[in-house]
């Protein structure tokens, strides 16, 4: 059964491809095309720049959302994207806690699941309190309601506001290859 699903995604550190050097803009688009072989109808946003939230001594990061279909359970969305993260070089047994990252996927929405376990939290716990998922997310769902407690994402955003996220780019267009 296919599940709408939404995704945020994050970038602030470059990464060593080989002999080239991916900025974190190029990362989210590579990693925009992985997930257009995971997700039918796939929609992008575009991508904001914005201030690292937690910890501030970082880059800014690069954030945008995705939302698409996905054909399975939310355990094994999440297994495949964390494949996508590591093929971008995240490693998560070595990172700092709301540090720099080469490439983070969120499941922020799955359907209308709602999951607590130790792997996986269904609607992100932090989604309603980040603006620069929200600004994306709302950009190609405008009408998004949340379902923990039915208010629009529009009235959590107008709450925290948009401070510290800047519009860099349009979304990137995925071409099918031939």
């Amino acid at each position: 059964m296919k599940h709408e699903v939404v995704l945020g995604l994050g970038s602030n550190r470059s990464f060593m491809c080989g002999e080239e050097v991916l900025a974190p803009p190029v990362i989210l688009e590579r990693a925009c095309r992985a997930l257009s072989s995971l997700l039918s109808d796939i929609r992008l946003s575009s991508v904001y720049q914005t201030e690292p939230m937690y910890v501030k001594d970082q880059p800014p990061f690069y954030n945008m959302a995705v939302s698409g279909f996905f054909d399975g359970e939310p355990l094994e969305l999440l297994d495949k994207i964390q494949r996508i993260e590591a093929d971008y070089g995240r490693c998560r047994k070595n990172e700092r806690r709301f540090g720099e990252r080469s490439l983070d996927i969120d499941i922020e929405l799955f359907s209308d699941f709602r999951i607590t376990s130790e792997r996986l939290e269904i609607p992100h716990p932090k989604l309603c309190e980040r603006a620069f998922i929200l600004v994306p997310l709302l950009e190609i769902l405008p009408f998004c309601a949340d379902i923990k407690n039915g208010g629009f994402y529009e009235r959590r955003l107008r709450n925290i506001g948009k401070s510290g996220v800047t519009f860099f780019c349009s979304p990137f267009t995925l071409y099918k290859e031939t």
